[in-house]
């Protein structure tokens, strides 16, 4: 048979019941598994055979998922993890340790850069960011000869600048490391960034994967291409022994195509038991399923709602890659031919308290925490998810003190842009 559809994979791919076994994916709700022989379960500890023994490592409802996932993304490996969190700094720091450098897109969700900026540099990791629209010769000088991986956001959140793939993986490649990309808000329905160069992707999958506010996770792929022993002096975690696991070298035991996630696993996962629950698991693959049907009626919401906005005479400007006029517009075309997501970002006349006052004023949409939801919901990222930051910081990533987020759901987009009009009116 051909290779299916994106759409059948999201209803079929990870999971194919056999003879009178569940239709639907199984949830295994177990902490432990029961094997026969001391030998038996000796041998998943010295990963010389497949199964399960304990569920912070590994469980197989999430497994069935995180293929269905891989599946999405045309990976070879994939994982799930408790949190899109997770899921990124389980993908750095699997090729990462002290003394290693990150170069990042400065245009990312805050709490990952705070991760990687804060977190990630107390273990002795450093990073340097550049701005996403950065020149092929700045990109190159951020590197440093202990440079290990190159990251960045499709659509970061909540700028919405759009991540010229192609660049940011011809300048990683060239120094021997591989390009991570979160690909949470277009979902592999709208893009597939492995297609585009893109080594490992990771998702955070509380966003539109799940897609009904229920279940908090995340996930990793990997696309199987990188060689990690072509530059084995880079990722010796990968391209030597490990002690911990009797003296395996995951690079040579199971190759481009799973060492990743099989260290990611036996290692991060182990150590860390970031593990995301076989009953979110279960969840996840609910929403899923619908994902190749929701993705276009959100972007179909942002696209109306971005038109509606951009012409306001109370809105500074408006980030939206589908609106003729956005400075991501080509990339759009390029990366995004069937849209982004339904997600909008706007800066509103009036700056912070303006921002308030709009919000409070709203009646559909919720203020939320949340983005890329079932229900359409809002924030100003600046007293939220990037208070963090400086204002210096919060310049850098294209984020103004007066924006505010709209994630618009399914709700017919007549009645949005109604209750996005009555609150900037009261402003």
């Amino acid at each position: 048979m051909k290779e299916q559809k994106l759409g059948t994979k999201c209803v079929q791919a990870g999971y194919t019941p056999g003879n009178g076994e569940p239709r639907q994916i199984p949830i295994i709700q177990s902490t432990t598994f029961k094997y026969n022989t001391s030998e038996d379960m000796g041998k998943l500890f010295d990963l010389e055979a497949s199964g399960y023994f304990y569920t912070r490592l590994q469980n197989p409802t999430n497994d069935y998922v995180a293929a269905k996932i891989a599946s999405l993304e045309g990976g070879t490996a994939g994982m799930l993890t408790s949190s899109g969190q997770a899921a990124n700094f389980f993908a750095l720091f699997n090729i990462c340790e002290n003394g290693s450098h990150i170069v990042a897109s400065s245009s990312i969700y805050g709490g990952t850069f705070n991760l990687i900026s804060v977190t990630m540099a107390k273990m002795g990791i450093g990073v340097t960011f550049v701005s996403p629209d950065c020149t092929e010769e700045e990109l190159d000088a951020a590197f440093q000869d202990n440079t290990r991986a190159v990251f960045g956001e499709t659509i970061a959140n909540p700028a919405l600048t759009v991540l010229d793939i192609e660049k940011f993986a011809r300048a990683a490649h060239a120094h021997g490391v591989p390009l991570i990309v979160d690909n949470t808000f277009p979902t592999p329905v709208n893009c597939r960034p492995i297609e585009w160069g893109a080594d490992i992707v990771t998702h955070s999958t509380t966003k539109y994967m799940d897609g009904h506010g229920a279940a908090v996770g995340g996930a990793i792929v990997d696309s199987g291409r990188f060689d990690w022993m072509a530059h084995k002096e880079l990722f010796p975690g990968l391209t030597t022994p490990d002690d911990s696991y009797h003296g395996i070298t995951y690079a040579e035991k199971f190759g481009k195509e799973g060492a990743f996630i099989t260290k990611c696993t036996a290692q991060l996962m182990r150590d860390f038991g970031c593990i995301q629950s076989p009953q979110n698991a279960f969840l996840l693959n609910l929403g899923l399923e619908s994902l190749h049907v929701r993705m276009p009626k959100h972007v179909e919401n942002g696209q109306a709602v971005a038109e509606f906005l951009a012409g306001h005479e109370k809105t500074v400007k408006v980030n939206y890659p589908g609106l003729p006029g956005d400075p991501y517009h080509e990339l759009a075309k390029k990366y995004l031919p069937d849209g982004g997501c339904g997600v909008v970002s706007f800066e509103i006349k009036g700056g912070r308290a303006a921002a308030e006052t709009f919000m409070k004023h709203l009646k559909l949409a919720a203020i939320e925490t949340h983005v890329a939801d079932a229900r359409t919901c809002c924030l100003n990222p600046a007293t939220s998810t990037h208070r963090q930051m400086t204002e210096e910081q919060l310049e850098a990533a294209g984020i103004p003190a007066g924006l505010i987020r709209v994630s618009c759901g399914l709700e017919d987009k007549e009645d949005l842009i109604a209750d996005i009009g009555q609150a900037l009116a009261q402003v």
